[in-house]
């Protein structure tokens, strides 16, 4: 008799039925709050080549795998882009099975609290491989940071690009490891209530 299958772990659920809730979890409630819903990106225009393969249950479950995944799209696309973040993220998860929400949260790392400071970042490491004389310009009086961007580009560009790439490999692999240990330290905890309830019963 052929033995059954075992369960692929990158797929497991990242909390047990019944388990006390980490505090992460009620962090991740209040970001996804101020998340656009499936129903709100399924109806937005940029999306409606994928609109239907978005009501995937498996692009929107807490597993693994599509967590850290998603949050791998979701530092790629923040420092990617500067706009519609979350539209790309989105339908990156369609084609690389990435769970949305995280995706969609983990771009709210730029937004318009952080984008200049992020900009500036990424020109000052851009410039490390692009020689830029003079440092970055000052915002020009009236043009806006537009203007600025256009100024400053190819430095720029290339550290949104490294940072982009860079995130997203490290955010996948310290997620992907982040599980594994949370996974570790579940076990062992039920291996040891199991062991303290074993000696704690009465001996027959």
């Amino acid at each position: 008799m052929p033995d059954a299958p075992r369960p692929d772990r990158r797929d497991a659920p990242l909390t047990e039925p019944g388990a006390d809730a980490p505090w992460w979890q009620a962090a991740w409630q209040q970001i996804k709050a101020s998340l656009p819903t499936e129903a709100e990106l399924s109806r937005h225009r940029w999306l409606r080549p994928v609109a239907k393969r978005l009501s995937d249950r498996g692009l929107w479950r807490m597993k693994s795998e599509p967590v850290a995944r998603g949050v791998a799209i979701g530092l790629f696309w923040a420092f990617a882009v500067p706009v519609a973040q979350v539209l790309f993220a989105a339908a990156h998860c369609v084609w690389w099975r990435g769970n949305i929400p995280i995706a969609a949260g983990v771009t709210l790392i730029t937004n318009p609290l952080t984008v200049g400071g992020w900009l500036w970042l990424a020109y000052q490491v851009g410039s490390l491989v692009i020689e830029s004389p003079g440092g970055a310009p000052p915002v020009p009086a009236g043009e806006g940071v537009l203007a600025w961007l256009g100024s400053i580009g190819a430095p720029t560009l290339l550290g949104m690009g490294m940072f982009a790439i860079g995130g997203a490999v490290l955010g996948y692999l310290l997620t992907t490891l982040g599980v594994r240990a949370w996974s570790w330290i579940r076990m062992r905890r039920a291996l040891q209530r199991r062991a303290g309830r074993r000696d704690a019963s009465p001996a027959r």
